[in-house]
């Protein structure tokens, strides 16, 4: 027996429809408590999966919207479970009115995330589907999207489904030698899986290297824009933006700190850092930013120095761009381009140098072309791009333990001296699917969700 949840799945924002989700054992009972159906019948007797109309009231009887239900019966749901949704007028208002006649009817406020969370506990997803579902939710692109929607799909998990399933049946062969000795059994030789388990090994090792593509699908790519103290840094973050996202003067160091906002650049989504200008300074704070600075530059993936073209260039120029050049992506922009051309874009070490005006907006097309070229997708966005940090890790640990059994192997290890490497790497894709997963770790995944969800 489950206990029946309540929550609402569309936001509390004004909409032309909004929904009330239920999930549980008693939800069609809770649901007649507030709901009566047009044609008289009673909900339970509702037809499944389709929607019936009817008026959804509170405890004294108090009409709250003419609304539709629709029922659908456990398995054949989203959970696993009884599952009943309201289709409301989208008044945060209305919405609020039903949730409270629900409980008030006997049912519990929904925890984030526990419809999937039950979905992934009845068996109706694995965990790279349960947590692509937050991943679809939170998708800013059309192409984060469609790889989460893979992943929904199972993507994901058909491609590590043969590996486990090749180390599954290596580990049972050789217990099964081992525990039944009179049994007409096939011999044990770790010989012959020999070629599979470097087949899997090199199938988990492209698997991580797809992750690079995955952060920037999913995060959008670290951008820095560094450069010395009014070069016009804010004015191309503002430019970018569409909007006065950070106070422009004339004044050097205005800027103190580093200041983010998400733009889409071209077809490329840019999480672009706003620093403090690099310069030696005695002011502490300023020091403090330019600091910063330096590390977001470090922790980019694109880095974007900024100088003024219409004055020549500084030894303060000169120092951040031995600083950029280091990066392996990094882009120059000659700004102020409608004052003058003191700079030409031979002066600068990059590959990719472009006279901008940020006031303009001149030339902020060129960088979008070289931006785009630069982050380039390699690999279809159909699931099987790896974006997930936690999973990323487990797979890491996975592919580390099987290469360890590869070398116990090269060695002439006994096998059960090997198989300790193959269950422990069985183990860590476990984490990814849900086969073994622990429940803290449930918990902390299912933390990410919204509620309703």
């Amino acid at each position: 027996m489950s206990h029946t949840i309540a929550a609402v799945s569309t936001g509390n924002v004004v909409s032309a429809i909004g929904i009330i989700r239920l999930t549980g054992d008693d939800c069609a009972a809770i649901g007649a408590a507030v709901f009566t159906c047009k044609n008289g019948k009673p909900l339970k007797e509702a037809p499944n999966r389709k929607l019936i109309l009817g008026t959804l009231h509170d405890a004294e009887g108090r009409l709250i919207d003419s609304c539709c239900a629709i029922y659908t019966r456990g398995p054949h749901s989203y959970t696993g479970e009884d599952t009943l949704e309201f289709h409301c007028h989208g008044s945060p208002a209305v919405l609020a009115a039903g949730l409270e006649a629900l409980y008030a009817a006997g049912a519990k406020p929904a925890r984030r995330g526990e419809f999937t969370k039950r979905a992934f506990l009845n068996g109706h997803l694995d965990l790279t589907q349960a947590e692509a579902v937050i991943d679809l939710i939170e998708a800013d692109s059309a192409e984060a999207a469609a790889n989460a929607a893979g992943q929904v799909d199972g993507a994901l998990r058909k491609k590590l489904n043969p590996i486990y399933d090749d180390l599954t049946d290596l580990c049972s062969h050789f217990h099964a030698v081992l525990d039944y000795p009179d049994e007409d059994i096939e011999d044990f030789g770790l010989a012959s899986y020999e070629s599979n388990l470097r087949s899997d090994a090199k199938d988990l090792l492209s698997l991580l290297g797809t992750y690079n593509q995955g952060k920037i699908l999913r995060s959008g790519v670290a951008a820095a824009i560094v450069g010395k103290p009014n070069v016009g840094k804010s004015s191309l973050l503002n430019a970018l933006a569409g909007y006065d996202r950070v106070i422009v003067t004339e004044v050097a160091g205005t800027t103190r700190d580093t200041v983010e906002e998400a733009v889409m650049v071209g077809s490329t989504r840019l999480r672009l850092i706003d620093t403090a200008g690099i310069r030696e300074t005695d002011d502490r704070i300023e020091a403090m930013g330019v600091e910063r600075s330096r590390q977001a530059v470090q922790n980019a993936d694109l880095v974007i120095f900024v100088c003024d073209g219409s004055q020549p260039l500084t030894k303060e120029d000169e120092a951040v761009m031995d600083f950029c050049c280091e990066h392996e992506h990094a882009i120059a922009l000659i700004n102020k381009s409608d004052l003058g051309s003191a700079v030409v874009p031979s002066d600068l070490p990059f590959m990719y140098v472009i006279r901008i005006c940020a006031k303009t907006g001149a030339g902020l097309d060129l960088l979008a072309g070289v931006v785009d070229e630069m982050f380039a997708s390699t690999t279809p966005c159909d699931g099987s791009i790896l974006t997930n940090a936690r999973q990323y890790d487990a797979i890491r640990r996975a592919h580390g333990a099987m290469e360890s059994a590869l070398q116990g192997l090269r060695l002439g290890l006994t096998p059960d001296a090997v198989l300790t490497d193959v269950e422990e790497a069985m183990a860590a894709m476990g984490e990814v699917t849900g086969a073994t997963v622990r429940e803290d770790i449930t918990a902390r995944i299912f933390e990410r969700f919204c509620v309703g969800k």
